[in-house]
């Protein structure tokens, strides 16, 4: 059971943050790290406007699309809509604690139900040629995770799960909010290196907290891929190291100007499709973290960007207001950022199933 090597690095799915205008900039700073879509829903795609949810940049590849959902024929439906579309992989969402997805019998509370999650996986196998994968928690609630983890592990690597990508916390559905989960539940990474000991033939992926490359490459050591999210969120620029660091291979691009640069001809196709400039520059307000004019970049974008036709110009100049140099000192991490980037920049955070 081998998975194509992009699965060393992988940016996580995050609702209200992965769509396909910050994939394509994610793509641009790492031509092999794999991608993931947001949660969709499999009612969503069978029953909503499939190419406004499913239509992506085929520059993005590869591209997992992650779904929600536990209905076996409902997911199957899906999943084969997603292989026509072209995405690479279909995940399945049993990780993301939120009430909605409680309540619709999909996410984290599959955790209680891995006979489920085995049959929905089994008949995505039978439906699609392209992987199909998990990402899930260790546990939920009072479960014993090295119980509960072994227990959904082997049973959707019998039913032909592809890969594991493994949240290292529990979800506790009961008493923590969403996103309470992100950071209460302390984080296990030795549970998930127990399960690839246990595992050594199915690729294990690691998720939850890793707020640097250097972290990833200590866990490199005892997995097969590592997962970030919010910290390949919200400074972007920490992509243009994966593939040097994680693949010994040249970055696309040097410096975040160039990125821009190059991302100017798909901000012009999308603005003349009707995409309003904001719903595209809104990813980049952590691009210039520690680099001088970088809030003067981020007011330039909140300022303007948002105004009705709004157009390249707009990111050009803020461009122009940032320096040259490099941010000095040590990589910041998530949270020295809580009242910095975001906060300055007046941006609000994404729905509180992120990143599950």
């Amino acid at each position: 059971m081998q998975l194509n090597q992009s699965h060393r690095f992988c940016t996580a799915p995050m609702m209200d943050w992965t769509d396909r205008h910050c994939r394509t900039f994610h793509r641009l700073m790492t031509r092999r790290g794999r991608l993931y879509t947001e949660m969709l829903t499999s009612g969503a795609i069978l029953h909503g406007d499939r190419r406004r949810l499913l239509a992506f940049d085929r520059c993005e590849h590869p591209v997992a699309l992650q779904l929600g959902g536990s209905d076996p024929r409902d997911l199957t439906i899906a999943a084969r809509i997603g292989e026509d579309f072209g995405y690479d992989e279909i995940n399945l969402n049993v990780g993301c604690p939120s009430d909605r997805v409680k309540e619709g019998r999909f996410g984290a509370c599959l955790m209680a139900e891995p006979a489920l999650v085995a049959t929905g996986v089994a008949a995505m196998k039978a439906a699609v040629s392209i992987p199909v994968t998990v990402k899930c928690r260790i546990g939920i609630d009072d479960q014993d995770p090295e119980t509960a983890l072994d227990t959904l592990a082997r049973a959707v690597v019998a039913a032909g799960a592809d890969a594991l990508i493994v949240h290292a916390r529990k979800a506790w559905l009961d008493g923590l909010s969403p996103k309470e989960n992100r950071d209460i539940p302390p984080l296990d990474y030795n549970r998930v290196y127990r399960l690839k000991a246990s595992m050594p033939h199915v690729p294990i992926i690691i998720n939850g907290g890793i707020a640097s490359l250097a972290e990833a490459r200590q866990h490199l050591a005892h997995v097969d891929g590592v997962m970030l999210g919010r910290a390949a969120y919200q400074d972007p620029w920490r992509l243009l190291t994966v593939d040097p660091e994680l693949f010994g291979e040249a970055a696309p691009f040097t410096t975040m100007k160039d990125v821009f640069e190059a991302m100017l001809p798909y901000i012009e196709r999308e603005l003349a499709a009707g995409t309003r400039l904001h719903s595209i520059t809104r990813h980049f307000v952590g691009a210039f973290h520690g680099v001088p004019g970088a809030r003067a970049f981020r007011r330039h974008l909140a300022e303007h960007g948002v105004r009705p036709g709004a157009g390249p110009e707009v990111l050009k100049a803020a461009i122009a207001l940032v320096g040259e140099r490099a941010p000095h000192g040590p990589i910041p991490t998530f949270a020295s950022l809580a009242g910095g980037t975001f906060a300055n920049a007046g941006i609000k955070g994404p729905r509180e199933n992120i990143g599950f």
